[in-house]
């Protein structure tokens, strides 16, 4: 059964990325090296966020979930700035959204235009997503967690970021992804 928060066993339950960790045969983590870590932390807060009824609608994800992690350098920038624009509509007046918002769709932009490179560039998204963009998706997810309608919103924007992330592992043609990689 879904349950929300970390668990420290399988037999104390799973939640979302849980459970796509032990589906993906990588062992019992909520950060499994399959799943892009930006994805994994929007699939974290909406599994803790959300009804039972929501959490276990969203049950089957975590198949999808187990094999998303999505290569292009601009998904996370991207994810985090669908994330903010949802947030923007329940706080259109809010600067601070504004800001971080203007600042996803830069970094996408500058990263589009950039091929994959080596140790460099990994780092600099490491750094990029551990500092500016991580704070932006929580910033933005506080204030759709806040909204009546919050399980409806946190489940539309899950769904819609992994089938983006599967489609990007369908375009770069992996069946197999993030071997041998830290998801943190």
């Amino acid at each position: 059964m879904p349950g929300r928060f970390a668990h420290l066993h399988p037999d104390d339950g799973a939640c979302l990325m849980e459970s796509a960790a032990l589906l993906a045969g990588r062992g019992f983590t909520d950060s499994p090296a399959g799943t892009h870590p930006a994805l994994a932390a929007l699939a974290r807060v909406v599994n803790d966020s959300v009804g039972d009824a929501t959490r276990h609608a969203l049950w089957p994800l975590a198949a999808e979930l187990a094999d998303a992690r999505a290569l292009d350098r601009a998904y996370a920038p991207l994810l985090v700035g669908t994330v903010v624009d949802a947030a923007r509509v329940l706080r259109p007046a809010s600067r601070r959204l504004a800001r971080h918002g203007r600042a996803c769709r830069r970094r996408s932009e500058k990263l589009a235009h950039l091929r994959a490179g080596g140790m460099p560039s990994r780092v600099a998204d490491l750094l990029w997503w551990r500092g500016p963009g991580r704070r932006y998706l929580e910033d933005a997810l506080r204030v759709l967690c806040a909204a009546p309608d919050a399980d409806q919103r946190l489940a539309g924007l899950l769904r819609k970021a992994v089938s983006e992330a599967r489609d990007d592992v369908a375009r770069d043609g992996r069946m197999s992804a993030g071997k041998g990689r830290c998801n943190r």
